[in-house]
């Protein structure tokens, strides 16, 4: 690129502190963001976009994001990649559903093509999330922990006025005719609270970033005691026990690598704002939902399924896995595969096996699990790499909130399938993207994957007595 004929008249350009070098931003990654943000905001609502209109909306979005992000690309002249080593497991696993369901290796086709579309969705969301993020000014960051802070607090104040007043249906109209346990806009409150552990550690992760100069975000440290309290009031006990596994691993993270000065302080802060909020819950809640969540273990019948019940399907996800080791059933097969190697007796239909880690494992067989075994630990180790270093800033923080929401999810979906819930599945793919991305203040990459992405960034930005100049 010369000169500077290919650069937009209306451009957002930062210097970092160290005066490294000018960040020039062509408006299509503005939009970018805000589709991205605006996608992710609006699934939720939609009934956690488990309609077929609203899980095609997130995958129509997702080619608007692809499209937007390609016109930036243009318009600065050069494209931009942070590289992932998650691509490579994740490029694998489409891979492996697409030999599925072109090899004829799947027990339900048409199950298994859905399952791609949406997988091929939720893979475009989570790299173009990295290559958004990656390159942003730290404002855009901040921007985006305040977004994410205010719409768990507006969410939950939401779902607990509804579950308060509309006599178990969602926006006080829609009521299930199954029965069921609605939450929020959700219809079922484990999947509320599977949105809401992805949430809260974000949150609370930008309100640990603050200053202590920045008084206004005191009553944010305070909006984040409704989303908690929210999340005990929907009664899912894999939501509590997923965010009390967040709290310990916050907990260790600030205790061993937070050198902040008042950091420590208010990470106390944020921990006693979560007893707070459960003495919130006690005071709201009418009795019978403290009463479920001290039933964790409880075998007894109830409206869904009990974890006994969810201990056999597991289990029963394992013989189907047993009859096909290499490759599985077939993505998205479990409904059509389950009912023959049903152990108990019952009237309930199992579309998905309430444990996401068997329900992969049958589907997909050793190859599949060798995958997301690999893609886990490499999360891992992207996720929580130099958390000191990371963590004197506020981007690290968003990242650390991020991780800790994947983790929590992750832990849910020992008893549940989050997972196979779109709108929880692309704010799992944003988290996770953001989480593992190398970034420094200035959009320098000192370290050895981002080396190259540091050498586009030089290419793409001009100096400033160009833009002086422009």
């Amino acid at each position: 690129m010369t000169g500077t004929s290919a650069l937009p008249t209306s451009v957002s350009a930062y210097q970092d502190s160290g005066g490294a070098g000018f960040h020039v931003e062509p408006r299509a990654f503005l939009g970018a963001r805000v589709l991205l943000i605006a996608t992710l905001l609006g699934a939720p609502l939609a009934f956690g976009a488990v309609q077929t209109w609203a899980w095609a909306a997130i995958s129509i979005s997702a080619l608007l994001l692809l499209l937007l992000w390609a016109i930036g690309c243009v318009r600065q002249g050069v494209i931009r990649i942070a590289w992932s080593p998650l691509y490579v497991p994740a490029a694998l696993f489409v891979l492996l559903g697409t030999a599925q369901l072109y090899g004829g290796l799947t027990l339900d086709a048409m199950a298994t093509r859905e399952s791609l579309i949406k997988l091929v969705a939720y893979l475009i969301v989570f790299f173009l999330a990295g290559q958004l993020f990656a390159f942003a000014s730290p404002r855009v960051w901040g921007a985006l922990g305040l977004t994410v802070t205010l719409f768990a607090f507006a969410l939950a104040l939401f779902a607990i006025l509804q579950f308060f007043s509309s006599g178990g249906s969602i926006y006080w109209t829609v009521k299930l005719r199954w029965g069921g346990y609605v939450f929020g806009p959700y219809i079922n409150h484990n999947h509320y609270a599977g949105l809401m552990e992805m949430l809260i550690p974000i949150a609370a992760a930008f309100v640990l970033s603050s200053s202590e100069s920045q008084s206004w975000r005191t009553l944010l440290r305070f909006s984040i005691l409704v989303p908690v309290a929210a999340l005990l009031l929907s009664g899912s006990r894999g939501g509590m026990i997923a965010l009390l596994g967040e709290i310990l691993i916050l907990s260790a993270v600030v205790h061993k690598f937070s050198r902040t000065p008042g950091r420590k302080a208010r990470a106390t802060l944020v921990g006693v704002g979560i007893v707070a909020a459960a003495l919130l819950f006690f005071w709201m809640d009418p009795g019978e939902v403290s009463q479920r969540l001290t039933t964790v273990a409880k075998l007894a019948q109830s409206p869904e399924a009990t974890l006994g019940e969810r201990t056999m399907v597991a289990i029963d996800s394992l013989r189907i896995w047993r009859d096909h080791p290499w490759l599985g059933t077939g993505l998205g097969s479990f409904e059509t595969a389950y009912p023959r190697y049903r152990s108990f007796p019952g009237d309930a239909v199992y579309d998905h096996a309430h444990n996401d880690y068997a329900e992969a494992l049958a589907e997909t067989g050793l190859v599949g699990a060798g995958l997301m075994l690999g893609g886990l630990l490499l999360f891992l180790r992207l996720a929580f790499r130099q958390l000191a270093e990371r963590l004197r800033n506020e981007v690290g923080w968003i990242q650390l909130g991020a991780a800790l929401g994947c983790c929590g999810l992750l832990i849910h979906s020992l008893v549940d399938f989050n997972l196979h819930i779109p709108a929880n599945a692309a704010w799992f793919a944003v988290s996770a993207a953001i989480a593992t991305k190398v970034y420094t203040l200035g959009n320098r990459f000192p370290h050895g994957e981002a080396g190259q992405s540091n050498q586009l960034e030089n290419r793409a930005c001009p100096s400033p007595d160009t833009l002086r100049r422009a």
